[in-house]
């Protein structure tokens, strides 16, 4: 049976290198499609004119990236992976919280992206989706409203809303972008919920904003964002002020007790 697809011999010096940039691009090429089984070992030791254990240190280096799937037994082999949407944005949320961005420079990126976004679904989202949207932002307002309101419930609520906006631009990267930003630091919007009077202003705000994305009025719901935005930044600037405050009460006490 002629094989689907032919490999090049694999560079002497670099032969494991080699081999798994020619399969991964073969992957990526779409050569071989998720689930589909590449050559066994010894055609892929044929086809690269190398030795099995270059081939399956190739192999084993495509699984750890998470290309690969090995299964053993009689009907087993590597068999293309499909790419998981979680671990992709699971991977980006990690990298964001191992950097020190600072938070102008995420607030100025995710005001970017969040304008794109509200166009997008204004134009692509459905009636009932619009609703749906519109009804979180409600329940949003409720937990708000509550006499000793739940700061982890609203947190949620609030990531989950800015998920569902992302999936109505009906365009998987938003989607991603938005998942791992969300899960990495929420752009700082957990700070606006820490004080009632910001608490109360930004979810007034996110029922106005649903309100005309359903209306399909993307000036009026742009106009929104911007003040999300607004209210975000000076939030943050007075919470620095709150913390200079404290470490310059500290520095006295400390100089007091000398």
């Amino acid at each position: 049976m002629e094989a689907k697809y032919v490999f090049k011999r694999a560079i002497q010096g670099r032969a494991v290198e080699d081999i798994l940039l020619q399969i991964e691009a073969a992957i990526l090429n779409r050569d071989f499609l998720p689930g589909e089984k590449l050559p066994s070992e010894r055609e892929l030791q044929l086809q690269f004119g190398t030795g099995r254990g270059v081939v399956r240190e190739a192999l084993k280096i495509l699984k750890q990236k998470d290309l690969l799937e090995i299964r053993k037994g009689s009907r087993g082999g590597a068999f293309v992976k499909e790419v998981e949407v979680g671990k992709i944005s699971e991977t980006l949320s990690l990298f964001l919280k191992q950097k020190e961005i600072e938070p102008e420079k995420l607030i100025e990126f995710r005001e970017n992206i969040d304008q794109t976004i509200t166009i997008l679904s204004i134009a692509r989202g459905s009636v009932e989706e619009k609703e749906y949207l519109y009804g979180k932002a409600v329940e949003l307002s409720k937990l708000i409203s509550c006499e000793n309101p739940d700061l982890t419930l609203i947190g949620e609520a609030d990531r989950e809303l800015n998920i569902l906006l992302a999936k109505m631009t009906k365009n998987p990267l938003f989607d991603w972008i938005m998942e791992a930003v969300q899960f990495g630091f929420s752009s700082y919007d957990y700070a606006l919920y820490e004080k009632e009077e910001f608490r109360r202003l930004t979810a007034d705000n996110w029922k106005k904003t649903a309100f005309e994305i359903k209306s399909n009025e993307p000036m009026k719901a742009l106009s929104s964002i911007g003040y999300h935005y607004s209210l975000l930044r000076q939030c943050i600037e007075d919470k620095k002020a709150d913390n200079n405050l404290i470490k310059i009460f500290r520095r006295i006490n400390g100089k007091d007790k000398l």
